[in-house]
């Protein structure tokens, strides 16, 4: 393996401590991420990720979608731990969504009855690889990132306010921006060889 991919792996990491500020103007960001999601691969080559990519005050609009619907479900007087958390992902600089477009997902079961029931987890899998890709990417240019998901709690207004189609199924949310601190937190690793066995004679 090259030490520089191993060293960008290395390099991603969830981030919470983020800013409003970017390493890159707007047509990078968007570039960066169109690239990686063009590259992911995606089986029978369906290519059935979407993403929305959210800044400025359409990115704070979906974490106050996502304050308001929580507020719905979740006491009052255990909200402020709530609160605080959805607060610290609307001062990083956007937010980046990621979906499936299901009509896609239909499609392919049709076409391939053999195939159906994998098609679905299928889809989550090519998903991951758009996450991982796009997450990897940020880390490089100096950003952070996490991974939440709020879905399907925001689903409706998500399509309502970002008018969104209706076949495409929210998977996840990114929310990103230049940490506030240099260094990342430290991180605990199970012994690899618990993860990773060899059968090779």
């Amino acid at each position: 393996m090259k030490q520089e991919f191993l060293d960008l792996i290395k390099q991603r990491r969830s981030r919470y401590d983020l800013t409003d500020k970017s390493t890159l103007p707007k047509e990078e960001i968007v570039k960066l991420v169109q690239e990686n999601v063009k590259y992911t691969p995606s089986p029978f080559n369906s290519q059935s990720t979407r993403v929305l990519i959210l800044c400025g005050e359409r990115h704070k609009q979906f974490w106050e979608i996502a304050k308001h619907e929580l507020a719905q479900i979740v006491p009052a007087e255990k909200f402020a731990p709530t609160q605080e958390k959805l607060a610290s992902f609307a001062a990083a600089h956007g937010t980046i969504l990621f979906f499936e477009d299901w009509s896609v997902v239909e499609s392919l079961q049709m076409q391939f009855p053999a195939y159906k029931d994998n098609f679905p987890l299928w889809a989550y899998q090519a998903n991951a690889m758009a996450e991982f890709a796009v997450w990897t990417a940020l880390a490089e240019n100096g950003m952070g990132a996490s991974l939440q998901h709020y879905n399907p709690l925001v689903d409706l207004e998500v399509h309502r306010q970002f008018h969104v189609p209706l076949d495409w199924k929210l998977i996840a949310q990114m929310p990103f921006g230049v940490p506030l601190h240099k260094e990342a937190p430290g991180k605990e690793f199970l012994p690899i060889e618990e993860r990773v066995h060899v059968a090779c004679p």
